[in-house]
């Protein structure tokens, strides 16, 4: 887990470090949607779900309460990095889903009901997967263009450095036309009938990005903070297509 964070953290590094954007001090954590204790469980539900599960090895089910005991106390300690401060209400809606369906668990385990115990492994896979996607946005493309977003919006933006912001626009368009040719065989899989309204709106995040490096080329700075204000809700709109 630590060297896949080290990974994660130099990826960072790299994605800001040649950028218009190293000027500005930012903690390569904050720029992670990884939440390390959620990533962690994964090594638990892995197996639990594609081997014992399928098998109904009830003993093994059973055998997994240690376990998820001790990571549900992690998981309610954990802290979210900085890029996901909008996510907290989130977070903690699904998270107290997520506890209900472990202490399900735990009962079902208990009584040593077969039935129970594999419909409780059944929800809460389903709860984790439901935490992986308050946290993890499911095109790619979108975490690249957020990470950047994140560095304007809660750092250049807030000390006014419209040069800064000005100098990486180039790179960040080319992130905002990625999502725009994000392949529809995938998308529809997850969003099915919303699958046009993705694109859509990812056709308005290109050209209000687009539209960005206009007002900073001028002088009005109300219209550059109106034009940075536009995309941060913009891409927070396509966001909620997920949801």
């Amino acid at each position: 887990m630590k060297k896949l964070l080290l990974i994660s953290c130099m990826f960072v590094l790299m994605l800001f470090g040649n950028s218009a954007f190293s000027q500005t001090q930012i903690n390569p954590s904050d720029v992670s949607t990884s939440v390390p204790e959620l990533a962690n469980f994964h090594s638990i539900i892995a197996p639990m779900w594609h081997k014992a599960y399928p098998a109904k090895d009830i003993n093994t089910l059973k055998g997994y309460v240690p376990q998820i005991k001790a990571n549900m106390v992690k998981m309610n300690n954990a802290k979210l990095a900085g890029i996901l401060r909008e996510k907290e209400a989130a977070w903690k809606n699904e998270l107290a889903k997520f506890n209900v369906t472990a202490e399900n668990y735990y009962k079902a385990c208990e009584a040593n009901d077969e039935a129970a115990i594999l419909l409780a492994a059944e929800k809460f896979h389903s709860a984790y997967e439901a935490m992986n996607r308050v946290v993890k946005p499911f095109v790619k493309e979108m975490d690249v263009f957020h990470q950047t977003l994140y560095v304007i919006y809660h750092k250049s933006f807030t000390e006014k450095n419209y040069t800064e912001i000005a100098n990486g626009m180039d790179n960040f368009i080319l992130q905002a036309d990625a999502i725009t040719k994000y392949p529809q065989d995938k998308l529809v899989k997850r969003l099915k009938d919303n699958t046009p309204k993705f694109y859509t709106i990812a056709g308005e995040l290109h050209a209000s990005t687009v539209a960005l490096k206009e007002a900073l080329n001028g002088t009005d700075v109300k219209k550059k903070d109106a034009a940075i204000e536009k995309v941060h809700t913009i891409y927070q709109k396509l966001e909620s297509v997920f949801e």
